[in-house]
């Protein structure tokens, strides 16, 4: 019966050391960027909006100009008076990364990061690129927000992205996924308001240059995401700080057989893959300030919009994957 009772005794001690080392594993690697359990960030509305300061006015395709679009207006735009649009809103975003770079189509070279592991079983991560194509909310498979937008205005004006604009979580207690949101504006080109409709819709541009990145929520952090920065990283991040924290994007396609590990997902390491990026605009939650943005030419002016969760942010970890958000845009030409 005492033997008995020994060898029960020790199979439990088993299952309980089991159990530990899995539940150890899985805490030291439940940190990992790019969402190592696959989760992904549902977007549940996205407001674009734009004030009527002097004469600028907003169109969602190049024909109805008037002082604010929805998202309705977007989505609307490619059966109205848009049918090249290639706007992609979809239900739920997924990491993705990106230096700014523009391809042969005009559009930000966006990579997509999947998650495997090596022989090692230590975490790598593979990049394919991520196309845009025409579609929005559950029937878009798309992994990243992409829209048109033209403004129309008489003079030309500084814009100003006002401090309105936003990425905000929505729900009572954030994840921090707000943080690792990023927004992106190409100017496409302008022309003369008396142009055909032809000339205004296929306003476009390849020049790198034109390519502006706004990082809000820079000076924040959760818990779990200092604890990611440190772990991974090797970053020492508090929850609010004063300095943007710096991150490489993906500027390649790579795979399995190249072994990029986490920690050494970067340029200093991968120069062909991986590229600093430095953004335009930079912004701290719950931003005062309107922001310099661009010399707005008379005529109307095309804007490609972009909105991604980039992967390669210190906040991009599981903790963070959970959670709907709110995307707010408004431009003026009224300093303040």
């Amino acid at each position: 019966m005492e033997d008995n009772n020994n060898r029960e005794n020790k199979r439990r001690l088993r299952y309980l050391f089991f159990l530990l080392l899995f539940t150890g594993i899985f805490l030291s690697t439940s940190t990992y960027a790019w969402f190592t359990s696959n989760r992904i960030v549902s977007v549940d509305m996205i407001h674009v909006k734009v004030q009527t300061e002097g004469s600028i006015e907003i169109s969602a395709d190049g024909v109805n100009f008037k002082a604010s679009v929805s998202e309705n207006d977007i989505i609307g735009a490619h059966s109205g008076n848009y049918a090249n649009s290639v706007n992609q809103l979809p239900a739920y975003i997924e990491p993705v990364s990106t230096i700014g770079n523009i391809d042969e189509k005009g559009f930000i070279e966006m990579f997509y990061g999947d998650i495997t592991s090596n022989n090692n079983g230590d975490y790598i991560i593979v990049s394919e690129k991520s196309e845009e194509v025409e579609g929005s909310g559950e029937e878009s498979d798309g992994k990243f927000v992409a829209f048109d937008l033209f403004l129309r205005n008489s003079a030309t004006k500084q814009l100003y992205l006002t401090n309105e604009s936003n990425v905000t979580y929505n729900g009572e207690y954030s994840t921090g996924i707000e943080n690792a949101i990023r927004v992106a504006f190409v100017i496409e080109g302008n022309t003369p308001s008396e142009s055909s409709l032809n000339s205004i819709q296929s306003l476009y541009t390849t020049n790198d240059n034109n390519v502006y990145i706004w990082e809000p929520n820079y000076n924040v952090h959760t818990i779990t995401a200092i604890e990611h920065a440190s772990s991974v990283y090797g970053l020492t991040i508090s929850e609010e700080s004063p300095n943007r924290i710096p991150y490489d994007g993906i500027k390649s396609v790579f795979s399995a057989n190249d072994n990029i590990t986490f920690e050494n997902a970067n340029s200093n390491v991968y120069p062909n893959y991986f590229a600093s990026v430095v953004p335009k605009i930079i912004t701290v939650k719950g931003n005062t300030q309107y922001q310099d943005f661009i010399e707005l030419n008379s005529g109307i002016t095309k804007i490609r919009v972009y909105l991604w969760l980039e992967g390669q942010d210190v906040d991009c970890e599981n903790g963070a994957s959970v959670g709907d958000l709110s995307f707010n845009l408004q431009f003026s030409t009224n300093p303040a």
